[in-house]
Parts: structure tokens; sequence; C-alpha cells
């Protein structure tokens, strides 16, 4: 399948990048951060424009998140089931709903880039607890910018050598996730102290 579909990415280009991130963010199974790095590939060696891939692996991503949160808001009782359906997907379902108990808003945002498998069930997750529309996109947006930046990206550096940049991604992804909690910690703990201070004096 992977062979057929980066075959298909030389002939239909940009447009495939759309329906390709679309579909990822539906829990159809594309190994779609291979597919943004030969798609930044292509656009390096002069066969894709940069621009139109981004923008419509983007358009495609953010998208398929919007699907993904509506068919979680109207549709809960036939997600569940089908998220039942099998232990994976029922694996899948469970984290997703963690997840987002654990880390609210910013659980949408890392689930985009950080952890990227968990993003359609996380998409499902926060439109069946109702989260509120504006919160979920704006969180979205952000993470879908920095995935899709990432990965077109390095696809357009590393041309040359993808293998190399799957293994660079993978790593610089857990130390980008590892600095942005810190940040967040030191943000929560500034925040505490603040108010603390206000509280005694």
């Amino acid at each position: 399948m992977t062979d057929t579909l980066l075959q298909a990415l030389v002939t239909y280009g940009a447009a495939l990048m759309f329906i390709t991130a679309f579909l990822s963010c539906l829990a159809i199974p594309i190994p779609m951060s291979l597919v943004m790095l030969t798609g930044g590939a292509l656009a390096a060696t002069g066969d894709l424009s940069f621009t139109l891939v981004w923008a419509l692996t983007l358009l495609g991503a953010l998208l398929g998140d919007q699907a993904g949160y509506f068919l979680g808001r109207r549709g809960k009782g036939r997600l569940e089931a089908y998220a039942n359906a099998t232990y994976k997907r029922y694996q899948l379902w469970r984290k997703a709903q963690t997840h987002l108990d654990k880390w609210g808003i910013t659980g949408v945002f890392f689930s985009r880039w950080l952890v990227s498998p968990l993003g359609p069930y996380v998409n499902f997750a926060a439109g069946a607890a109702s989260m509120r529309w504006a919160f979920f996109t704006a969180s979205g947006v952000m993470g879908e910018i920095i995935w899709v930046t990432f990965y077109v990206g390095l696809g357009f550096v590393f041309a040359d050598n993808l293998p190399l940049a799957t293994a660079y991604a993978q790593e610089s992804l857990r130390t980008l996730g590892a600095f942005m909690v810190m940040i967040a910690a030191t943000v929560v703990i500034l925040n505490i102290a603040k108010r603390r201070r206000a509280v005694l004096s």
C-alpha cells in the first residue's frame, strides 16, 4: 500500500496530499508522516510546489480534524460502537479519552504532532465530550501547523536521504515535546507563585 501511495503522489501531487491528510485525521490508516516527507522531497526536486504541498496538506488536516470532531459530537453512540469493534481501536479510543481528561485543550495541541497516532481519536473524543469548538479548533490549528511544517520541511531539507529524515524526526519531536512541557510547567509554577504572593500581600 505504501509503495502504491507514494507512486500516486508523484502523479497526483498536492491534491493527493490534501486527500490523504484529510483521511488520516479520520483514523484511516495512512502513513502520513512518510507521505509528508516524500511530498517535501518532491518539492525540493522541483516536481511539486512546496507552498502548494504545505498549504493543501494543512488544509486537509484541518478539515479532517473538524470532520472528526463533529462525528464525535453528533454520533457518539455509533462512534463508540465503531471503536469497540476491534481491540486496537478500543485501546486508542480509551487512550484518547484519558489523554483529554489529563491534558484538556492542551492535549488536542499535543495530539496533532507529539502523539499523532492518537490524533484522530482525540478528535472523536473531543466532540463526544462536547469540548468547546473554538478551543478545539484553535489548539488544533496550532498543532497542525507544527506537524505539517515539520514533516514537509524535513522532507525538503533531507530530500536525498529520507530514512535519515525519519530517524531525525522521531528524535526531534521527542526533544521538542519535552522542551514545550518544561515551558508549560514553568509557566504554571510561576502563576502559582504569583498567586501565593498576592494572597500573602
